[in-house]
């Protein structure tokens, strides 16, 4: 849907009260920084990141349970850390690490959202996973990390919740206008959670374009800057949603953006195809995997 100009959000200084929400929010737990400084090195062994997780029980035992779910494919059950990684390998056994890091801090009823405890996390565990795929599927190059602004593309929405909830009507007579949600949120909060989650991930010092990614993963085409992140977070985050965008006003399908679909090469008929099995992905998981 195109968005006539005088729908478009007036950029305003973000509120006090709301920034002050992002400077106390907490940092990205200790476990999912230093996997990601291990999956930055080109040579990683097994018994480094099974260190890491050694010293916090919990997160172990939540590594095991998402490597063993369904989701994964794991072909027999997993019973410890090394064999997970035997299994999954080094890379895609660091992220599954990283995901279940990052539970403790995801894993929440969103207000305002009308996201119950743990639909959060598991959408991002979605989008991320196919993020991964998409890349493999179009063969980019393996040094680039998708996984994670995949992963944390709506952590924005953990801080601005509570302020979309007070303005929830505001909001949704926006959007009952046909207006995304992003953009309702910034013209009624003077700013959105994809801006928010792009201040959190400076806060914690991630380099400018997983910020970038995070930033425009609603609005690819206005980003000035534009990455392959930024644009494969975008479309996963589309495949991963029932109706093609929750931003939507009536639920209906969203075509995806030819501008973005042009410059990653990807065909609409391509894109359907994976988006299908995205959603399976995501079923799949919600519907076997279940953290306390």
């Amino acid at each position: 849907m195109e968005i006539s100009e005088e729908k478009r959000p007036i950029k305003n200084e973000i509120p006090d009260e709301i920034m002050m929400k992002v400077s106390s929010f907490p940092s990205m737990p200790g476990a999912g920084m230093k996997l990601r400084t291990l999956l930055a090195k080109e040579d990683v062994s097994m018994d480094e990141i099974v260190e890491i997780l050694r010293h916090d029980p919990g997160l172990s035992t939540n590594v095991l349970r998402l490597a063993n779910s369904s989701f994964f494919g794991v072909p027999r059950k997993v019973e410890t850390l090394k064999h997970a990684v035997m299994l999954l390998g080094i890379k895609r056994f660091a992220q599954i690490a990283i995901s279940a890091s990052m539970s403790k801090t995801m894993d929440k009823a969103v207000e305002g959202y009308d996201q119950s405890s743990g639909e959060l996390w598991l959408h991002s565990i979605a989008v991320s996973t196919t993020a991964e795929a998409l890349a493999r599927h179009k063969k980019f190059a393996e040094t680039n990390d998708f996984f994670t602004p995949a992963l944390l593309h709506d952590m924005g929405k953990l801080v601005l919740g509570e302020f979309v909830k007070k303005e929830l009507q505001k909001i949704q007579s926006i959007t009952a206008k046909g207006v995304p949600l992003a953009i309702a949120e910034n013209m009624v909060l003077g700013t959105d959670h994809a801006e928010i989650g792009a201040l959190i991930l400076g806060r914690w010092s991630f380099p400018s374009d997983l910020v970038n990614a995070v930033r425009w993963h609603h609005n690819p085409e206005r980003n000035k800057n534009s990455t392959m992140k930024s644009d494969m977070v975008y479309l996963s985050n589309l495949m991963c949603q029932p109706h093609g965008d929750s931003d939507s006003a009536d639920g209906q399908f969203i075509t995806p953006s030819s501008i973005v679909l042009d410059r990653l090469g990807i065909k609409l008929e391509q894109y359907e195809v994976i988006a299908e099995k995205a959603l399976n992905w995501m079923k799949k998981l919600s519907d076997t995997l279940t953290f306390d």
